[in-house]
């Protein structure tokens, strides 16, 4: 009947009777499962043909709707003395609530149910209406339009019940609902009262050992609560360190997972629940303080100084960010669990428990724990980039037929960007496998991530290093990088980025682009777009080749030292010397920068620039860059070289690199090599025999 039901639009009479039932407690797992799926796909069918609110506030006719459907069963089974009768419609109502809170929200509001709730109370519920109710008010208590109307004597029914001692069951629900309380009415209000630090701390402290306790005696009617409980209290920077440093209890947290290589079957829905708790705590212990761009920085001021108000104590800085939340202290955490064991539980979780939530969680704990350059390889022991790579595929950023580029989630973000940590400092073949079809599928996400106006700068950053390293794979890898689409058009514009890192690495990626693409390389060369649309990204790298920062230099000049290989290249370098004399210079500069009459003439432009000394992978790059640049000139050209005054610092520069590299065969050929292009053309050399 269940399976018949959730193809309808619409319950009838019976099979409403027999779903409302299928949620107490004595009623089957995979009967439960089941009633889950068809209570939630009737849901999306009733929303999916409702329209939106017309105004904002107002109740959409979904939610209405919903709540038309279900308050007629569930009200009138709550105001039953029968106990059978009331256990249905308080594990019916918690149910609605995981699967429509804003229904069963409308609901739980109505005033006659919480006169039902104070009922059940007076009456002296079981144990088992108790623990009910207990997960119903949980349930209520995760939203503030609930918390609200809450009945005062079941508030102190919790806190009663949290207390006593003999049903562990009841005291883990009540507890969670406490939490939930708690938590949730400083955040409802800055005008309500907070408790002294110590108090909070105390309560805290409690609640984390009752929730401990109950995970490692493994109770089986109370380990869930007490894991979502910790996921409630483990956002607390003090509760995450007492956690962190207790090893045995997470090993054993961890140990209630199925360990991956011992499960064949997907996770039943008891333990993904459970799976998705675990990854709550592990992700609050891990998790890193978000970082601010100046702008957001000065906003979040403001928005401190504003909280504070007139005659507040706060200082213009704001107060001080919990120190326990800082770097240092979140990668200590972060090891530790690591080493019991954490990253078995996030790839478990991807493999076997198939749901969004449980995927974007563990994106977001393989982001955070990849921070740390030690974790990374551990992941990559554990499966983490096979389980990244699943999460991938199943996101908007896996191939589609689509043409267009799809718009990037957080959760793409995360898991895209926790794969191009790995991709940085790990070869292709670790990351991705032998198989050359995974190397060359990772680069669309990549691109996704470095095009996306979704992104940040420093997800761009990353995403050009890990593209970097796919490129220098083969010349198949490169090709399929250059020829992503808007991939390219995006690294020529951050090779002008003011920000260092980025230009750097837009700049080292091109390099290998062009070494490896030779679409690319016809980009630049002028054969496969116009002269001049070249010669003026040509001058771009030559001004890149100039630059304070050596590795973007190296990488520029590397670029330049590919090119130049082109005639077409020399031709337009020659030009450009002819109109800005800047060529000669540059590429003397690269040899040695402290030549008198090169850096001497460039002094008002630059005055502050500190004394340079020659960089062996810069020398070897300008004599390529000078050999190949003199030998695909034509005669004429040549002639015209030698009549300059900059040839007179650009030949010194080459002596001085032959005198001082006799034994390196790679950079003595091509220097000697440019003194007799230079020679031959006419140029005389004091005291140098002809």
């Amino acid at each position: 009947m269940l399976a018949k039901s959730k193809e309808h639009q619409s319950f009838l009479p019976d099979e409403l009777s027999y779903l409302i039932t299928a949620f107490v407690p004595t009623q089957e797992a995979s009967t439960r499962s089941k009633a889950y799926l068809v209570l939630s796909a009737y849901c999306q069918g009733v929303r999916q043909k409702s329209l939106p609110a017309k105004e904002e506030g107002q109740t959409d006719p979904g939610t209405l709707s919903l709540s038309k459907t279900f308050a007629p069963i569930v009200v009138p089974h709550l105001a039953e003395i029968k106990e059978q009768d009331v256990i249905i419609g308080l594990s019916f109502l918690s149910a609605l609530f995981q699967v429509d809170w804003q229904a069963a929200s409308v609901i739980f509001q109505q005033e006659s149910i919480q006169e039902s709730l104070k009922d059940i109370l007076d009456l002296g519920p079981s144990d088992v209406v108790s623990v009910e109710l207990a997960h119903l008010l949980s349930q209520a208590a995760g939203h503030k339009a609930c918390r609200a109307v809450i009945p005062i004597e079941c508030v102190e029914w919790l806190h009663k019940s949290f207390r006593q001692t003999k049903d562990k069951s009841l005291r883990a629900a009540a507890a969670i609902a406490v939490v939930k309380l708690s938590r949730g009415n400083k955040a409802d209000s800055a005008e309500v009262a907070e408790q002294p630090e110590e108090v909070q701390s105390r309560a805290d402290d409690e609640l984390v050992g009752l929730m401990k306790g109950l995970v490692v005696d493994e109770d089986r009617g109370s380990i869930a609560d007490a894991v979502e409980g910790l996921a409630y209290l483990s956002v607390d920077s003090i509760v995450k360190e007492a956690l962190a440093d207790d090893s045995a209890f997470l090993t054993h947290l961890f140990s209630v997972v199925p360990h991956r290589k011992n499960q064949q079957t997907p996770l039943s829905d008891l333990h993904s629940s459970l799976l998705y708790g675990v990854l709550i705590i592990i992700l609050n212990l891990c998790v890193h303080r978000p970082r601010l761009s100046a702008e957001d920085s000065e906003i979040e001021k403001l928005r401190r100084m504003a909280k504070g108000g007139k005659g507040s104590s706060t200082s213009a800085q704001g107060p001080a960010p919990d120190a326990l939340d800082d770097d240092e202290h979140v990668q200590k955490r972060g090891r530790k669990v690591v080493q019991c064991g954490a990253l078995d539980v996030v790839t478990t979780a991807v493999r076997f428990a198939d749901s969004e939530g449980i995927r974007a969680t563990a994106s977001k704990i393989l982001l955070n724990v990849a921070e740390d350059k030690e974790n990374r390889g551990k992941i990559l022991q554990s499966g983490g980039a096979k389980a990244l790579i699943y999460i991938i595929r199943k996101s908007s950023a896996s191939p589609s037929g689509s043409e267009r580029s799809p718009e990037l989630t957080t959760s793409d973000l995360d898991a895209i960007q926790a794969l191009a940590k790995l991709a940085i400092t790990s070869s292709p073949v670790q990351v991705f496998g032998p198989d050359s079809g995974a190397i060359y599928d990772s680069v669309r996400p990549f691109s996704l991530m470095l095009t996306s106006s979704s992104s940040n700068l420093l997800q761009r950053f990353e995403a050009m290093m890990a593209l970097t390293n796919i490129s220098s794979h083969s010349e198949e890898a490169a090709a399929r990088v250059s020829s992503a689409q808007g991939l390219v058009e995006k690294v020529e514009f951050l090779m002008l980025e003011n920000n260092t890192l980025v230009r750097r690495a837009a700049t080292e990626l091109m390099c290998n682009l062009l070494a490896g693409s030779e679409e690319i390389f016809e980009r630049y060369t002028g054969t496969g777009s116009s002269a001049g649309t070249a010669k003026s990204k040509l001058h771009i790298l030559l001004a890149l080749s100039d630059v304070e920062d050596t590795p973007t230099r190296l990488a520029a000049s590397g670029a330049m030292a590919t090119l130049t290989n082109a005639p077409e290249v020399a031709r337009a370098l020659y030009e450009l010397d002819n109109e800005h004399h800047r060529v000669l210079r540059i590429f003397t500069q690269l040899l040695d920068p402290t030549i008198s009459g090169v850096v001497e003439e460039e002094q008002d432009a630059d005055e502050d620039r500190p004394e340079e000394t020659a960089d062996p992978g810069l020398v070897h790059r300008g004599v390529v860059c000078i050999c190949n640049f003199l030998g695909n000139l034509d005669a004429e050209a040549r002639k015209a070289l030698v009549e300059k005054a900059e040839t007179q610092f650009l030949c010194t520069a080459l002596v001085n690199v032959i005198k001082s590299n006799s034994q390196n065969a790679t950079v003595l050929r091509p220097a000697a090599e440019s003194l007799k292009i230079l020679l031959e053309s006419g140029f005389k050399i004091p005291g140098f025999m002809q």
